[in-house]
């Protein structure tokens, strides 16, 4: 089971859950997106939760008071420290224990205190959750098999803008060289072709 929170009722660009327990959050762990960002309550238990997004204005402060708010020691003291840094940061190794994280680059972890609770957040969070049984590696594939097919529809275009740049340069090419083919004083007139060329017989003569 996975718990999903509306931060904002209006507001459709990210989009912060959490697992039911230690099982979920492996899932949540290991299909998770390159988007989204983990958070936790520092050195302490608490619930893995996520934030996927496409602005983050705003939206870390519902998702520590998320994290303070589902954990057992963290929600009993004040002055905690929740910790957060993108998905892709995250290292899990197979001596790990279930719901145990650490980071590949200690560098891109962040650190937000959290004061006190701050009941208004975490109460309209509570309001609007929503649970749901996702298919976390389905889900995943078919937003990445979108992102691919986009990038390959971008790519496509590129190459076509590309080969029409091409042809209209050699048209521009082409169309110079006639141009330079033209110009009156590089033709010769009918006329003055008449005045320099030798008649028949001057050419009889000459081949005598």
């Amino acid at each position: 089971m996975v718990f999903y929170f509306k931060s904002q009722p209006k507001a459709d660009d990210y989009t912060n859950f959490m697992g039911l327990d230690k099982y979920e959050n492996e899932e949540l762990i290991k299909y998770g997106f390159m988007e989204d960002i983990w958070l936790h309550v520092d050195k302490i238990s608490s619930a893995h939760v996520y934030l996927r997004l496409k602005k983050r204005e705003g939206v870390v402060e519902d998702c520590a008071q998320l994290v303070k708010a589902s954990s057992i020691q963290g929600k009993k003291v004040n002055d905690i420290d929740v910790v957060y840094t993108p998905w892709s940061n995250l290292k899990k190794t197979p001596s790990m224990d279930v719901r145990q994280v650490g980071f590949h680059n200690s560098k891109m972890v962040r650190t937000v205190r959290v004061e006190k609770r701050i009941h208004e957040i975490v109460n309209r969070l509570n309001k609007a959750k929503v649970e749901r049984k996702p298919d976390l590696k389905a889900e995943k594939e078919a937003v990445y098999a979108a992102k691919k097919t986009q990038r390959k529809q971008q790519l496509k275009e590129k190459k076509c803008q590309e080969e029409m740049q091409r042809l209209e340069k050699k048209r521009e090419v082409e169309i110079r060289s006639y141009e330079d083919l033209m110009v009156s004083e590089k033709m010769t007139s009918n006329k003055q072709i008449a005045a320099t060329s030798k008649s028949f017989q001057e050419v009889e003569q000459d081949f005598m």
